[in-house]
């Protein structure tokens, strides 16, 4: 493994980190591992619940690929058994169950996106399946008796859940215990996830204290803000950058976020050395750097990560033609609707949203143009019997309307 002292590893691995618990005991096993030569043991746990992965995911991947790269062992636990039953973190009612088959065909998508950043070559990915449907009743009437109904309850979701008399399953419970159990099954070191994620994380050290083992470290990492500048990136809620999405929606959608976001995503969504982040955020504060060349820096690197240099020049040159110069791009699909026809209605059927409500929102965020005019209202109607063009900001798709 990678010889660099225990001191430089603790300073590049807990770089934009959220928090490290312990941070006296992260050090004592990086200098175990130096003194013996031996890898820590890096575990991800991940539910595949939807079917792709965005920069909100890649935030913990990237560290990882820190870990890896300085020569540590990364174990991805695909949750195909913990995933039918859904994490209950920050749900404000029960979570549906997924079939077997919906879960396995997401895990699938994910085992190929995820290597987009991990070094596949370096990476054990096992399913958690392989141990839990191995319990019997015996064994998960021990797993449950480490554990109390009040310290459940300390969860933030459950309490409000209780104090809001909304239905909380009994099998709910069993969740934090089944990824915590992950844990014990991989003699994990070291675990990883979103800060929202600290009680699953807390409670593998927990559990492999109740079984003998030595804890493992809870690495919690920072959320990051969807482009709306207002929720968590969600696909659900449309405000995602999708890490295979093309180079002109990466650019396009990055380009597209608040001023204010920008040091968020250049510490998170980037490779970008510290040192640079800090120079390039100086530079805005003291006003030596524009927004705007600040904003095309980052659009670009995070195009960089994903698809190279290539395609970030290209889609930076596109996106300065089609929104800068306020041409239209070389290739534009074509979409035919009969009107009169509602806005939204088109924006759905065209592919432009995957909804309505989230046609109605882009429209709200002033984020539609037609020929160039902001749509200013979800109940506009295209009426006249003509072609237009719609080119979506926020989304950075574009199509050709042409109304027969």
């Amino acid at each position: 493994m990678n010889v660099m002292s225990a001191a430089e590893q603790y300073r590049i691995l807990a770089e934009n980190t959220a928090e490290i618990i312990s941070e006296d005991e992260f050090k004592k096993k990086l200098e175990k591992c130096v003194a013996e030569k031996k890898p820590l043991r890096c575990k991800l746990g991940i539910d595949p619940s939807a079917p792709d992965l965005h920069l909100g995911h890649a935030v913990v991947l990237h560290k990882l690929r820190q870990f890896q790269e300085l020569g540590h062992h990364i174990i991805i636990i695909l949750g195909d058994f913990t995933g039918r039953l859904g994490d209950p973190t920050g749900r404000s009612e029960m979570r549906k169950q997924l079939s077997e088959e919906e879960v396995l065909a997401n895990a699938r998508t994910y085992q190929e996106q995820i290597f987009n950043i991990l070094d596949e070559a370096k990476t054990e990915m096992v399913f958690n399946s392989e141990w839990l449907s191995k319990l019997n009743f015996a064994d998960v009437i021990k797993l449950a008796s480490t554990l109390t109904v009040a310290r459940m309850m300390e969860r933030e979701d459950f309490s409000k859940r209780y104090r809001d008399n909304v239905a909380i399953g009994i099998h709910e419970f069993f969740y934090p215990l089944m990824q915590g159990y992950d844990s014990i099954a991989i003699r994990a070191d070291i675990e990883f996830g979103a800060t929202e994620q600290k009680f699953n994380l807390l409670m593998g050290r927990h559990l492999q204290r109740e079984y003998g083992h030595e804890p493992q470290i809870a690495f919690t990492m920072p959320i990051l803000v969807g482009t709306d500048g207002a929720q968590k990136m969600s696909k659900s809620l449309g405000n995602y950058i999708g890490i295979t999405e093309t180079p002109d929606q990466i650019y396009g959608k990055a380009m597209s976020i608040a001023d204010d976001l920008m040091p968020e995503y250049f510490r998170l969504a980037t490779s970008l050395p510290t040192e640079e982040v800090n120079s390039i955020l100086e530079g805005l504060k003291s006003k030596s750097i524009h927004p705007r060349d600040a904003k095309m820096r980052l659009a670009r690197e995070i195009v960089i990560l994903y698809h190279g240099n290539k395609a970030a020049e290209a889609a930076e040159a596109q996106f300065k033609k089609v929104f800068q110069k306020r041409e239209m791009p070389n290739e534009m699909d074509s979409f035919k609707c009969v009107a009169p026809a509602g806005i939204t209605g088109v924006m759905v059927d065209s592919g432009l949203v995957s909804s309505k409500s989230e046609a109605r929102r882009m429209i709200q965020q002033n984020g539609v143009k037609i020929n160039g005019s902001a749509v200013e209202s979800i109940d506009l109607q295209l009426s006249e019997k003509k072609e237009h063009i719609i080119l979506l900001k926020y989304e950075r798709r574009k199509k050709t309307l042409g109304l027969v």
